[in-house]
Parts: C-alpha cells; structure tokens; sequence
C-alpha cells in the first residue's frame, strides 16, 4: 500500500525543493496559482484535489527588506495565508507542519534563544511571521510550528550560492561580521520534517508534538564566517580564494534592521522528536561540492 502522501505548499521554494528530493514520491508540492497563500480561497480547493495525510508550509513571503514597504502583501503571505491554511487542516483533521523563522526575535538575548522565551519582531517581516505562528496555532491545535534561520541549499537564491558567485568573480569581498545566527541546510530541515512525520505516524498524534521547535543547524556562524567557510571549500574546486573583510551592520545599511545574534536553542526538538540537524560546516561542505564539484 503507497504511504499517506505529504502535500507542501510551496513549488519552488529551497525548502519544498527539498523536501521534493527527499520525499520522493509521497511528497505532493503545489504553488501558485494552484495554491496561493495571497488567494486563500485556493487552499480548500488544492487540499480536496489532494486528500494528504499531512500538510508542510512552506510558502512564505521571504524578502525581509521589501516587506517594510508591501506590509499588506507580507501580512497576507505570513499571517493570512497561513491561518486560512490551518483552518482547512483542522476541518480534515489533517496535522500541520508550518515553517517559522528566528526574526520573531529581536536579537538581544546574548544567548541561544528558547522556545519560550519572549518573542520581540524588530521586522515587518518578523511581525507577520509571528502573527501567522499564533494564528495557526489557535486555527489548527494539531500543529507544529518550526522555526528556522539562514537557509541555503544548492538550489534556488541564498546567501551561500550567491558568496560563491561573489568570490568567483571579486578579488575583495566585504562581509557583514556581526551578525550571529545558525546557518540551515534546506535538505536537513527536510529531512527533519520527513522524520517528524514518520514518527507521527508511527505513534498516533501525541499532545507533545502540538507547538512551537526550533529546527536550525548545529553550530553558530556570522555571515562573515559562513562566507569565508563556504570559500575556503570552494578552493579545493578550483576556484580563487578571495581577499575578505568583516564589516558591521553599520557598513551594510539595509531597509528591516537584521537581528545581531538570533541563535536558536534546539534541544526541545531533540527530546521530543529525537531529532537533530548537523553541523552546518558538514552541510556547507556538501552544498558547495554539489555546487562545484566536476566529475572528471
């Protein structure tokens, strides 16, 4: 008998990408218009076509900068969407996997932050992210809201693909070295999310399972190091090491201020779910080989 199928919202996105990949056939992706966070009238309608077993968000209004000035737009993609998505779940009893980030944050904390610590958006961005992890949790109890941070992979837009591409061309490159996180493999939170599920599947909905993880890469990083890491790697390919320098935030002024250290805690996650994701050196090392590496 085929396993329950997973349907993520989200077609193209480095995490749905992901979970593609690794889910193989049971995983279901569907974007827009299919499915569109902006249009929640489309969810009802994508969920009947598919009857899932479970549902991954993975969609999401991203650009961090852009959703200071299309408010509307961010709300809708992180708050709106997402709610209307987990009202459809809990009509079908279908549990929800719904992905979160650590802009909730304000960056201040100078340790690791905890599930229940004190959540203080700074961001348009973190406002509606936060507005939708409430949201979906009064909508759908059976819900499982993961946060997460600094994402790349060797597919779609992010910071590692676009240093290599940098350090390809510039002899030079400036860094910002004062902002503190947990860099994230999309295919390890992919691979976190599949285990989640076959764990629920295996025991049955437990009430521990309901609310808020923390789901990042082991390790801390600046976007300094994360850089300079992913580079070192890349010489061993043949690419040119690049002179690099690290600036502060004060240096790289962008639009929604960035927290300075927003590392998650994820050790909920371990003891629930048994469940960890690797060092994001061993993750950056594989992305930048699948990246580069020529077979000869």
């Amino acid at each position: 008998m085929a396993k329950p199928s997973i349907l993520v919202i989200g077609r193209t996105g480095q995490l749905a990408t992901s979970l593609q990949k690794l889910g193989g056939e049971r995983v279901v992706a569907v974007g827009r218009p299919e499915a569109d966070l902006q249009q929640p009238e489309s969810l009802a309608q994508v969920i009947d076509a598919h009857k899932p077993a479970f549902i991954v968000n993975a969609a999401a209004w991203t650009a961090v900068d852009l959703a200071e000035s299309e408010q509307e737009a961010a709300k809708q993609g992180n708050h709106t969407g997402p709610a209307r998505l987990a009202e459809e779940a809990a009509k079908r009893g279908i549990p929800l996997i719904h992905v979160s980030t650590d802009y909730v944050f304000d960056g201040t904390k100078g340790a690791p932050y905890k599930e229940s610590d004190p959540i203080h958006p700074v961001t348009a961005y973190g406002r509606t992210k936060a507005e939708g992890e409430a949201a979906v949790l009064q909508a759908q109890p059976r819900s499982i809201i993961l946060r997460t941070a600094w994402v790349y992979s060797d597919h779609g837009k992010n910071f590692v693909k676009t240093m290599l591409n940098a350090g390809a061309k510039a002899p030079h490159l400036r860094v910002v070295g004062d902002q503190r996180g947990n860099p994230t493999s999309s295919d390890d939170l992919a691979a976190v999310i599949l285990e989640i599920l076959r764990k629920i599947e295996e025991t049955g909905w437990q009430d521990a399972y309901a609310g808020i993880f923390h789901a990042s890469g082991a390790g801390e990083a600046t976007w300094y190091e994360l850089a300079h890491y992913a580079l070192e790697q890349a010489v061993q390919y043949g690419q040119p090491m690049p002179g690099m320098e690290a600036i502060t935030t004060a240096d790289w002024p962008t639009p929604a201020a960035r927290p300075a250290d927003s590392r998650l805690d994820n050790s909920k996650l371990q003891r629930v779910f048994g469940v960890r994701l690797p060092h994001w050196q061993e993750s950056v090392a594989r992305v930048v080989k699948a990246l580069l590496h020529k077979p000869a």
